[in-house]
């Protein structure tokens, strides 16, 4: 007898009408496509909820874990990532002392960037204390990869270490270096030459080391949507399968020594979906070259923070930023993971802020568990119709690249780069506005924060160092430009903290609280966060009723800006009594009320106001401008 339990049958089904029936009266006539739902910076809407009829149609939704398309991973059983390291030096000796040290505190592969290894004895010293075939080892720079495996190969000979235990890759990846620096470091052809050898050594000596490298994370680096990311990656691993194909090279070893790094960013169930889409995708570029739709065929995921959200003040910041986002690369089933420093953005990272980035995926593993379940996304109706509509976006994008010139000759003419530049621009209007909230930096300053070690030694950058070349002075392809979102901010914040190094006194803002008691506190914190975005000393006050007290403590405050908090309703009784005071004695000084009281603009101009602060006011054209009032100079 099916019967199904009491609990279900007290809650009758309802209809979708029903539900957007209700959210339409809870919005009392607001619009419904402004308020709930979310429009992404990607192109497509996303509803504030769902329901089982919105994954119609999805046949892969019948797929279990490890099987093809792969959407819910490539593990049966557990979902236990790989936790590596990278070890950003070029010296050989501290590489070493790091990636032990990283091993012996759990890392389980370390990405070594160390390309003036020549011999054997230099390979040999980077290695120390490492045993080849217990720890997975990658190479992130080389002065030639090729040689630089045949290196690893011959030290595994001498060790008595069988090549055939070796793991790790290669970022031999010469489309990012053409797309970093503009050039080959060779040609083309050359490239592909060494691409092809590189699979034939792996595939006869090393089967198990991935020898190819699609950099996608650079795209996520220099501002590109999630949609751009999979997308161009999707294209830059074809055009590698297509002139490797065409030079011999079975499909079937290209795919199997293959790995692709993306970028984490911190939207959260979009970075889930989109692991899971990118699988999806890849395994219709198998289909497509006939490569048999089992494991071997899967996407290998290396997953690492992106660097495009990380911020320079308030650094520690970074290390909520990065713990969510590798969350989201292990739920999503990335095969391997490296979380940056939260320190990265200013100075290369210490003991501390290694261990830490290291600690939070082993807590992640050890503590939270999150190594025990396989895809525990799958079901939920708001994650697989993100995975859908992103697979859709970046396959019709993947498409419209190779319908077109294809992407190698893309990046030749700019568009990709374009593209990219024009995403990143966008999200960084949205930073100005406060429409996109970085803590710590646009929203939430910390006011006491001193940023001396910044000034010490600027941020270092972060590049793709596949061959030590000289880079042409005019390169004849557009380098991407690889950026961080709050870039502009950062140089804002550090001339302030330039201008009290050299011995200025810093800035500050005056705040006039007087009148409504919830609107001033209200103004006046707003009013905080605002200029402390710029580094400048806030000075609070508790409320003013008598007018010339408060002119009077603004005066000897010492303050470079003043402004008034109040209502909409009082300013055009009380600023003008205030800018009749302030004004007397100091004509100069900025005279600004927090708020935009439309009606009385004018009138408030003339008695003596001389701007108005509000959430429609461009913060980081407000501050520079300030700055630029106070000899604030960059």
């Amino acid at each position: 007898m099916d019967e199904q339990p009491a609990l279900f049958t007290d809650f009758p089904a309802i209809p979708t009408s029903g539900w957007e029936e209700k959210i339409r009266e809870e919005l009392k006539g607001g619009d419904y496509d402004k308020k709930p739902v979310w429009q992404t910076a990607e192109g497509f809407r996303v509803k504030p909820y769902y329901r089982a009829e919105d994954l119609n149609d999805l046949p892969y939704l019948a797929a279990n874990p490890a099987e093809s398309p792969f959407v819910r991973g490539t593990r049966k059983d557990q979902n236990t990532w790989i936790i590596r390291q990278d070890i950003e030096t070029s010296d050989i000796t501290k590489a070493n002392t790091w990636a032990c040290d990283a091993i012996k505190n759990g890392a389980q592969e370390v990405g070594l960037n160390v390309k003036n290894i020549r011999t054997t004895a230099d390979l040999k010293k980077l290695l120390e204390g490492i045993d080849p075939e217990k720890q997975r080892i990658s190479f992130m720079a080389a002065t030639s990869f090729p040689g630089a495996f045949k290196l690893l190969l011959s030290m595994a000979k001498e060790m008595e270490v069988s090549p055939k235990n070796l793991q790790g890759s290669l970022n031999f990846d010469p489309l990012s270096y053409l797309l970093l620096k503009g050039t080959f470091y060779q040609t083309w052809e050359a490239n592909l030459v060494e691409g092809a050898e590189l699979i034939r050594m792996a595939k006869k000596h090393a089967p198990a080391y991935r020898t190819l490298t699609v950099n996608a994370h650079y795209f996520a680096d220099a501002g590109a949507t999630i949609v751009q990311e999979l997308g161009y990656a999707l294209s830059a691993g074809n055009e590698y399968l297509a002139n490797l194909t065409t030079a011999g090279i079975p499909a079937e070893d290209i795919f199997k020594r293959m790995i692709f790094s993306f970028a984490i960013s911190g939207n959260y169930f979009m970075e889930i979906a989109k692991f899971r889409a990118a699988r999806l995708l890849w395994s219709k570029v198998a289909e497509a070259y006939g490569v048999k739709p089992d494991i071997s065929a899967a996407m290998f995921i290396h997953a690492m923070n992106t660097t495009w959200n990380k911020t320079l003040p308030d650094p520690y910041v970074n290390m909520l930023r990065t713990t969510t986002e590798a969350m989201s690369a292990i739920l999503g089933g990335a095969d391997s993971l490296n979380v940056l420093p939260f320190d990265i953005t200013y100075k290369e990272p210490e003991d501390f802020s290694r261990r830490v980035a290291r600690n939070q995926q082993n807590v992640l593993k050890e503590e939270a568990y999150l190594d025990k379940i396989v895809d525990p996304a799958a079901g939920s109706y708001y994650i697989e119709h993100l995975t859908d509509v992103i697979a859709s976006h970046a396959w019709n994008l993947f498409l419209e690249i190779e319908k077109g010139d294809g992407f190698l000759n893309m990046v030749k003419s700019g568009k990709i780069q374009e593209a990219i530049h024009a995403a990143a621009a966008s999200k960084e209007n949205d930073i100005t506005q406060r429409k996109m909230t970085f803590i710590g930096i646009n929203q939430y300053p910390n006011l006491q924060e001193e940023l001396t070690e910044a000034l010490k030694k600027p941020a270092p950058e972060l590049e793709l160092e596949l061959e030590p070349e000289l880079e042409p002075k005019h390169p004849p392809v557009i380098p991407l430009r690889l950026t961080r979102g709050t870039a502009a901010f950062d140089i804002l914040r550090l001339a302030t903290e330039k201008y009290v190094h050299e011995g200025h006194k810093r800035p500050s803002v005056f705040l006039f609280t007087t009148g409504n008691l919830a609107m001033r506190r209200a103004r006046s914190t707003f009013i905080s966060n605002f200029f402390g975005c710029a580094g400048y000393d806030v000075i609070d006050t508790p409320g003013f009723t008598i007018m010339a007290d408060g002119v009077k403590a603004a005066l000897e405050s010492g303050a470079e800006i003043v402004v008034i908090c109040s209502s909409d309703e009082e300013y055009p009784t009380l600023a003008p009594e205030i800018a009749k005071g302030l004004k007397e004695k100091a004509p100069t000084m900025p005279l600004l009320i927090a708020g935009n009281p439309k009606e009385h603009l004018e009138m408030l101009k003339q008695a003596g106001i001389d701007d108005f602060i509000h959430v429609r006011s461009n913060l980081l054209e407000t501050l520079d401008r300030f700055n630029h009032q106070l000899g604030v100079t960059r």
